[in-house]
């Protein structure tokens, strides 16, 4: 059996993280899917998802450490062909990637006790983003 449905959310700029796992976690319970996996993927090329203790020192240390590795800057490839300032957003959402799988038992994530689901902006202004979740199992 195959569920599928969207979460929508409205970010603010580079850095804004969302907690996406009750949601995922209630549309995993409207599946009826006991046993599976669960695919959540961000629709877009300058916003990421993952897992991490979704609390206040990591939301904070997440961009910041993004920022430091892969700053803002006018020498990248994608700035000199586009001049809108978010280069280093694709290469930031990228580099943690789109989407993330997640075991699914008894009916509920098979998370840890301090992990979560988050979504990351990664792009300079904000954005109306669609997460697709995607649930496989029986």
């Amino acid at each position: 059996m195959v569920h599928q449905e969207n979460i929508v959310i409205s970010t603010n700029k580079n850095g804004d993280m969302h907690d996406l796992t009750d949601a995922v976690n209630q549309i995993v319970k409207q599946s009826g899917i006991r046993t599976g996996m669960v695919n959540i993927f961000n629709v877009g090329s300058t916003a990421s998802v993952g897992t991490i203790e979704f609390e206040p020192g990591l939301k904070r240390d997440l961009p910041e450490m993004l920022n430091r590795l892969i700053p803002p800057s006018r020498d990248y490839g994608h700035e000199q062909t586009w001049h809108d300032g978010n280069g280093h957003s694709h290469l930031q959402a990228t580099w943690l990637g789109p989407s993330l799988t997640v075991p699914v038992r008894n009916g509920k994530l098979e998370l840890g006790t301090w992990q979560q689901i988050f979504h990351l902006e990664c792009d300079i202004k904000p954005r109306r983003r669609t997460i697709l979740v995607t649930i496989y199992g029986e």
